[in-house]
């Protein structure tokens, strides 16, 4: 799904809460963040990965780019949720020039949508370990329409959509510059405002993948719900921890369950995974996303699943440029491991 010239890219992360912008510059020394942005998004303007308002996003767009100091026009994009589909199968070994088409033909019996109405992907992963006759192939289906109105509404803000990436790969992006795991297994988790996406990665290569409709916005309902408040005050008091409008007893306990849920639902998952792959356990989690900021998530997940869980850092091997402030970009790292991800595509990628 390219589009546009060859150039270097600014990742761009729509979520349904935020928008998170960088800049990213490959040196001779490596990679060094230029610039970088953080807005949030008023409720309702995005539902469910839907854009419901394209005319109010495409000007916050238009103030995070302004906010992030940055004049480059070509960008790169992500999509996710329930309209992507993501899929790996096994084909025998045939010609180059008939690949497009069987896998086409292929991919509609995986695909609950008509083939006609999305766009296709794929990329051959090599031979299977057990057969040589045969090839393994990753494919991706997103649906049109999905993919038309995020291009829309970065063109409608003035930039150049050059790629449309998946969230998931994106963050395996990130990963695999700043983590050198080849001999482990390691699970990715991105827990963000109504999405949680999950990838077990194993040789750098991902093994299994799952979206689930969970994140931190069941955190702020519940708070809302309990205080009788609206969402945007329901975020102030989570990030705070303080109100009048509701104990910190009462807080903590809608944190907890909350957290618990997305425990359990994450667990649901793995035993998944094990069923299929009963010795290739994991043995890291790696958070990020606005899930992996709430303090007590990591130690409920670790206790749950039995697994060592971290908060990604993307910036391992990413320089911050001079002007850029640090300790700002530390508080919300988690929450720009995707965006970075989607900085490091060319539009030339395939």
């Amino acid at each position: 799904m390219l589009f546009g010239k060859k150039d270097s890219l600014i990742g761009i992360d729509i979520g349904s809460r935020t928008l998170k912008a960088v800049e990213l510059l490959n040196t001779k020394t490596g990679y060094k963040l230029k610039n970088a942005g953080f807005l949030n998004i008023p409720a309702g303007l995005i539902e469910d990965g839907i854009i419901r308002d394209p005319v109010e996003i495409s000007e916050l767009i238009r103030q995070l780019i302004k906010i992030a100091h940055i004049k480059e026009r070509n960008v790169a994009i992500a999509v996710g949720g329930t309209s992507v589909i993501i899929k790996k199968i096994t084909l025998q070994n045939i010609p180059e020039d008939k690949l497009h088409e069987t896998i086409t033909f292929e991919a509609e019996q995986y695909i609950p949508f008509d083939i006609n109405d999305v766009d296709l992907d794929y990329e051959v992963l090599g031979e299977d370990e057990e057969n040589p006759n045969l090839i393994k192939v990753l494919i991706v289906a997103v649906k049109k329409d999905f993919v038309s109105d995020y291009v829309s509404v970065v063109q409608m803000a003035g930039l150049h959509p050059c790629v449309v990436d998946v969230d998931a790969f994106a963050l395996q992006n990130i990963f695999e510059i700043n983590y050198d795991s080849k001999e482990e297994k390691i699970a990715l988790i991105d827990i963000g405002a109504r999405k949680t996406s999950l990838s077990i990665m194993k040789n750098n290569s991902a093994v299994f993948m799952r979206d689930v409709t969970l994140g931190c916005l069941q955190i702020d309902e519940e708070i809302a719900s309990a205080a009788g408040c609206t969402p945007e005050e329901a975020e102030l008091i989570k990030n705070s921890g303080k109100s009048d409008k509701i104990s910190e007893e009462q807080l903590k306990q809608i944190v907890s369950s909350v957290c618990i849920g997305w425990c359990l639902e994450i667990k649901r998952a793995f035993d998944f995974y094990y069923s299929s792959s009963p010795e290739d356990s994991v043995s890291k989690i790696l958070i990020s996303g606005g899930g992996a900021n709430i303090n007590e998530f990591s130690g409920l997940l670790a206790s749950e699943v039995s697994v060592n869980v971290e908060i990604i850092n993307p910036f391992i091997n990413v320089e911050i440029a001079d002007g850029v402030d640090s300790s700002y970009l530390q508080q919300i790292a988690p929450q720009l491991a995707i965006c970075l991800g989607l900085s490091l595509r060319r539009v030339d990628d395939k």
